[in-house]
């Protein structure tokens, strides 16, 4: 439950709306003062009373029930009690009653939001680089799917342009079938690296043709081309299935080269297409953007002009809520002429495309660049996380089975987590020790929170959760139980700001609140009524940290 807008809607004060005034209510230092309080001083000016004088009529007319027990005002703050045992009641049967459900919502029902992420580039290997458009979709596809939206996963592939020309070139020159079948990916983009550096004028010119025969449509070009194409897939199918990354769909660059003429003949048409240079663009110098290039002067599209088809074609094929782009930061000029671009031509639904920005990722030696040749492939980045998280299970547990499985999630889970964690437009220099730590603030010490738990209900044996406990919770309980009652608003939070790190980091926050509460309080010692609410109270954390980590990609093992 959301306890500020709860408590704002129950105030009227005239001239602010109860979102203004949840805003505006805090949680004070001392929690004997109250769980929640809201300052009045900024009311004084628009009630033309003394703050102090405010916050005590507040108190005396605010009404009491089973959520907030009780309002009082001390020095111009109004200050609120919440009802602990119908908090723990009302918490704790949700979560029982929706299991893995709980925190979803049917918010989203009947809207749909497409989501550009991943993207690809054929014939190249995943680069860590990737890791955050790969993860950072993912976890927004599934957060809009749990909140009742249809998420339409897109992976728009980099399937387009003289680079596979280039690569058709050095497999006629120096290719072999079977090597390449046996080498994969890496192969593949070998000879597109030998390629770049041994190119002669008369290379670049057989580039020139190989790919002028692909769009013609000449059929060995084009059965290499996609020769290359389900190597690139295959490999990279592997790597969303350790991921836990899905697509609804795969159309790339190279499905929209008969869509973007009508885009081309639709702004000759609204008058916004000029000719610069013998090139297309559209200007958009009073936007106080550089012009928007269209086509070339050889009259070849660019990345805008396909960007263009696909946004019209997605509108048309999916009538979207909202279409967010995942792409790294430096692409932000890109996406606002994009989009200005679509709102010149009077597409009303420019307003809802978005781009979802994000930082690089690095190594702490700072390894990232391909241009440089210091390029770190994301499966190396994977396994090495995977066979590090089994070297420390290996020695914190050496008898617990199933060994291999374990440290693959904790694995996986720990690349996730370490791209998810801070705020996405923040760079991140990749740390395998501190992603593989216990004791941080990582997906590891959650998911280890969620072993000790579930270690504590195995103990403890079948038990029957009521409906009703006639325990006051301790501080520590109390705690826990806001946290887990603020997962349904957390969630809906993270959608609306693009933001899985609030998922992240309530994970963290919650498990921290949970090992105190076992610390604190004895679970399996207690006895009676005392000891099958802590049992309860036990079971609705597990559900909801793993409900958390699933919406990030990240599965929970059982015994760590």
């Amino acid at each position: 439950m959301d306890y500020k807008r709860y408590i704002a809607e129950k105030l009227k004060i005239e001239g602010m709306g109860a979102e203004e005034i949840a805003e505006a209510i805090a949680v004070p230092p001392d929690t004997q003062m109250g769980d929640y309080a809201l300052p009045c001083f900024k009311f004084a000016k628009l009630l033309r009373k003394s703050p102090v004088q405010i916050a005590e009529e507040f108190a005396a007319e605010f009404p009491a029930d089973n959520v907030v027990e009780e309002a009082s005002a001390l020095n111009g703050y109004l200050n609120f009690k919440i009802n602990r045992k119908g908090l723990a009641d009302e918490t704790l049967l949700r979560i029982k009653r929706e299991g893995g459900y709980y925190g979803s919502s049917n918010v989203g029902a009947g809207k749909v939001v497409c989501i550009d992420y991943s993207s690809v580039n054929i014939a190249k290997p995943f680069h860590i680089g990737h890791l955050s458009t790969t993860v950072l979709g993912g976890a927004l596809y599934r957060i809009f799917n749990f909140l009742g939206y249809h998420a339409v996963g897109i992976n728009h592939l980099g399937d387009y342009g003289t680079q596979f020309g280039k690569l058709i070139c050095a497999y006629k020159r120096w290719g072999n079938r079977s090597e390449v079948e046996r080498g994969g990916i890496h192969a593949v983009n070998e000879l597109y690296v030998r390629f770049n550096n041994e190119a002669s004028e008369e290379m670049q010119r057989e580039a020139r043709e190989y790919f002028r025969l692909i769009e013609s449509g000449d059929r060995e070009a084009n059965d290499l081309f996609e020769w290359f194409k389900s190597i690139t897939l295959s490999y990279v199918q592997k790597i969303y299935e350790r991921l836990q990354i899905r697509f609804d769909s795969y159309l790339g660059e190279r499905f929209y080269t008969d869509k973007m003429q009508p885009v081309v003949d639709e702004l000759k048409e609204k008058g916004l297409l000029t000719e610069s240079n013998g090139a297309q663009i559209v200007d958009l110098e009073q936007y106080g953007m550089p012009p928007c290039l269209i086509l070339r002067s050889d009259g070849a599209s660019l990345y805008a002009t396909r960007d263009l088809a696909a946004a019209i074609y997605r509108k048309n094929t999916y009538d979207f809520e909202r279409c967010l782009y995942v792409v790294a930061y430096q692409q932000n000029l890109h996406f606002k002429q994009v989009f200005k671009v679509l709102e010149l031509m009077g597409k009303e639904w420019a307003k809802d495309l978005y781009h979802i920005a994000y930082g690089m990722v690095s190594l702490e030696d700072g390894a990232m660049s391909t241009r440089k040749g210091k390029v770190v492939w994301l499966e190396d980045v994977i396994e090495r996380c995977v066979e590090k998280a089994f070297g420390i299970i290996s020695e914190k547990n050496p008898a617990l089975e199933n060994k291999r499985d374990v440290a693959e999630k904790v694995g996986i889970g720990a690349v996730i987590f370490g791209a998810l964690y801070n705020n996405k437009i923040k760079d991140i220099t990749f740390s395998y020790d501190k992603v593989l730590s216990f004791d941080g603030e990582t997906s590891v010490y959650v998911q280890y929170t969620c072993a000790r738990a579930s270690s504590v209900l195995a103990k403890a044996g079948d038990f029957k959760q009521k409906e009703h406990y006639d325990v006051e919770p301790c501080a520590q309980e109390f705690e826990l139980l806001k946290a887990l009652a603020d997962f349904p608003d957390m969630i809906a939070a993270a959608a609306k700001a693009y933001e899985p790190s609030f998922v992240a980091r309530f994970a963290v926050d919650t498990a921290q609140k949970f090992n105190k509460f076992y610390i604190d309080c004895k679970i399996l010692q207690a006895e009676g009524e005392l000891r099958e609410y802590r049992l309860a109270l036990t079971k609705a954390t597990l559900t909801t940290l793993k409900n958390a980590l699933g919406l990030l990609g990240i599965g929970v093992p059982e015994q760590m």
